[in-house]
């Protein structure tokens, strides 16, 4: 494969931007540099940029902490979405959301074209954690709401019976008639933690997943819209939550 495109097809850049890269005499291919963007190389070649070792992948992992207002798919045309949120230069690596946060549901959402990866991420089978940050209207939670919360529950809203998996629950503050709570789950049906929180009696003012299998970001709202790559330890967490290997995985 040529290096300019091995290079673009690893995300460090459009075609144009890694030819002048090479161009410049800033890579080194097996040691040696090299500045034709035409020159044939393999993924398992050694390549160094600046001299500073990269890491070549066709597959891509990425998190995006998602504003509210923002529709979980890559494209729409009445609305924004999180391909607003992905830059150019990665728009022809098939890269898609895992899952979904919905509409007005701020936070940690991840962006691969990895499919394996994205199938055991939302998979029931592992038990993925996630946890949210609820910010509510309603009297305060009962010892026994919680307790209910723990041990799972069925739930009638849409007209059926539904089981609402084992979740748990965390109050972090409240003053009689609005609060913040953390809630933990390990499945994804829609809607499910303003459901579950309507099934107490208690409004979802606002929506924020903060942590996924370990990964973090942060609480407020001042990250939202940054889109960066996940981090080695970020994707190990990921990869062991899930039964992945990573050895051969890493984010570029």
């Amino acid at each position: 494969m040529r290096l300019d495109r091995l290079l673009a097809n690893s995300g460090l850049g459009t075609r144009s931007t890694v030819r002048d890269i090479v161009s410049r005499g800033s890579v080194q291919v097996n040691g040696a540099v090299v500045s034709d963007p035409s020159f044939h190389v393999k993924e398992t070649d050694s390549i160094m940029i600046d001299g500073q070792e990269i890491n070549l992948q066709t597959k891509l992992y990425f998190l995006l902490d998602k504003p509210d207002g923002v529709l979980t798919a890559m494209e729409d045309k009445r609305l924004p979405c999180v391909a607003d949120y992905i830059p150019a230069e990665l728009k022809s690596k098939k890269l898609s959301p895992v899952g979904r946060l919905d509409f007005h549901t701020s936070g940690l959402l991840i962006i691969t074209n990895d499919g394996e990866f994205s199938h055991r991420l939302q998979s029931p089978r592992y038990e993925v954690p996630k946890v949210y940050l609820a910010t509510f209207r309603g009297l305060d939670w009962t010892d026994e709401e919680i307790a209910t919360v723990r041990s799972g529950f069925t739930i009638r809203d849409k007209g059926y019976s539904e089981q609402i998996a084992p979740a748990e629950l965390k109050v972090v503050e409240s003053s009689g008639g609005t609060g913040r709570a953390l809630l933990t789950l390990h499945e994804g049906k829609t809607h499910e933690v303003r459901r579950i929180f309507a099934h107490f009696n208690k409004e979802v003012l606002e929506l924020r997943r903060i942590e996924l299998a370990g990964v973090k970001i942060e609480e407020g709202l001042d990250s939202c819209g940054t889109f960066r790559p996940l981090t080695e330890d970020e994707l190990n967490k990921l990869f062991e939550a899930t039964g992945l290997k990573s050895d051969s995985q890493k984010p570029c």
